[in-house]
């Protein structure tokens, strides 16, 4: 889907260069046009609706929508060549994405490191119940006795959301140190 939108975005492009080195007059004189038609009182056509068009443009056209993905990107490039048009920042990088898929692998390897983690407690070994309780009435603000009891007998359940990596793991240390099994998320 991306790739379609930079495609199109590319085709104006190339489209709005094509009609400035033609002809630059007719640029203001079709911006005072679309505000005439902007501000005109007769009804906007509907998408399906076209106007006459010239064959050779219906042509093209016809023979662009045939066109596979790849073959739509090498048109696109060999037009902004043939046409001098310079790239635009945000594409480059979505066409170089895809057209090299072992690139984009490696960036996806050198994703950032997560930071911020959820803190579950998966189960509990029944010995050392009594102790998880307490930690978890400790570690939960506004909880009792009886609701940190509720809670540890409900596991699986998390704990605490995004939590910081280094608070995350010491809570996951002190709870295994009781006999918890803690899953970072």
């Amino acid at each position: 889907m991306a790739f379609a939108l930079q495609t199109r975005v590319a085709l104006r492009a190339v489209t709005r260069q094509a009609l400035a080195r033609q002809a630059p007059r007719t640029i203001f004189s079709s911006v005072l046009v679309n505000r005439h038609s902007f501000y005109s009182t007769e009804a906007a056509p509907t998408p399906g609706e076209s106007k006459t068009v010239s064959p050779k443009i219906s042509n093209i056209v016809n023979e662009i929508s045939g066109l596979t993905l790849l073959e739509t990107a090498d048109l696109v490039k060999l037009l902004k060549e043939r046409l001098n048009i310079q790239d635009i920042a945000a594409p480059v990088v979505q066409v170089a994405a895809a057209a090299a898929p072992g690139a984009a692998a490696a960036e996806e390897e050198k994703a950032p490191e997560k930071t911020m983690f959820n803190v579950k407690l998966d189960k509990f070994d029944a010995a050392s119940k009594a102790k998880i309780i307490r930690e978890i009435k400790g570690i939960i603000p506004g909880c009792n006795l009886v609701e940190a009891k509720k809670f540890v007998e409900s596991a699986p359940k998390v704990i605490k959301e995004n939590v910081p990596k280094e608070e995350a793991e010491a809570l996951k240390k002190t709870l295994e140190a009781l006999g918890a099994t803690i899953v970072m998320e």
